[in-house]
């Protein structure tokens, strides 16, 4: 049976119906907004389920701490009765945790990380291009392994104005036509364009060498995010594009961890 997901981000939270086997589109609002009673994730679960019919249950990852009472609170005021599953580092994966202090894991990541199990197995290497950029390294040898935090394409933009007398805020254009500006604004596009491409594959290639001199076969490379389209055409190799992953991993983790499972 279908389950409804919710992944709580630090300025958007993505929702939806993950169906038993196949993808989905993720719906997303500001995480501002997540107990507003219009425009908040209460009317968006009736909307979903009176689209897609009833669930087994709800599950969700939250990089906000403050907002997971919030959302509980929500479904417990519409009377919702199916299961809320909430994913920690204490819930199964598919996966071992190798990781020295999993607590410290954020809690889409874990489920990047289930998502990626069971969708493409190990080894994967899963990049989340949201507010801040994570790698997650996952193995046969080690499961998940841990990974990189870099800071995300948004928050290069907004900083190069905040922190300058002169630099304008850059709007959400990312056309460039060359590698030499010749205004302010294209040579900021251009910085942030390239620039963030050129970070994820720095970050991606020692993350391949060091597998590969630890003797791990090749990882496939998965990215999800809503800044993934500002990599296209621009990594090698070419990372399988998956914008629902947080969600399937949600879902897989939920299955997992239901209590009739062994």
């Amino acid at each position: 049976m279908p389950c409804f997901c919710i992944d709580i981000g630090n300025t958007h939270t993505h929702f939806g119906v993950v169906p038993a086997a196949g993808s989905m589109v993720p719906s997303r609002l500001p995480t501002r907004l997540i107990d507003h009673p219009i425009d908040g994730i209460a009317p968006a679960f009736w909307r979903e389920i009176s689209t897609h019919g009833p669930v087994a249950g709800i599950s969700f990852c939250s990089v906000v701490p403050a907002a997971s009472p919030l959302l509980r609170r929500v479904l417990e005021l519409q009377g919702i009765q199916v299961p809320v599953f909430q994913l920690t580092h204490t819930a199964k994966l598919g996966v071992p945790i190798s990781y020295p202090r999993p607590a410290e894991i954020g809690q889409d990541r874990l489920a990047n990380t289930a998502g990626a199990h069971a969708l493409f197995g190990t080894p994967a290497v899963v990049i989340d291009l949201g507010t801040a950029v994570t790698f997650d390294v996952i193995t046969p040898s080690r499961g998940y392994e841990g990974g990189v935090i870099a800071p995300g394409i948004e928050i290069m933009r907004s900083y190069l104005h905040e922190k300058t007398a002169q630099l304008p805020l850059l709007d959400d254009t990312t056309d460039i036509t060359g590698a030499i500006g010749q205004s302010t604004l294209e040579a900021m596009r251009i910085g942030t364009v390239i620039g963030f491409a050129g970070l994820i594959q720095a970050l991606l290639d020692a993350i391949v060498a060091e597998l590969h001199q630890r003797g791990e076969p090749a990882p496939r490379v998965l990215c999800t995010g809503g800044a993934a389209g500002r990599i296209a055409g621009r990594i090698r190799p070419d990372p399988v594009s998956v914008p629902d992953l947080t969600l399937q991993g949600l879902a897989a983790a939920f299955r997992l961890n239901q209590p009739d499972r062994t």
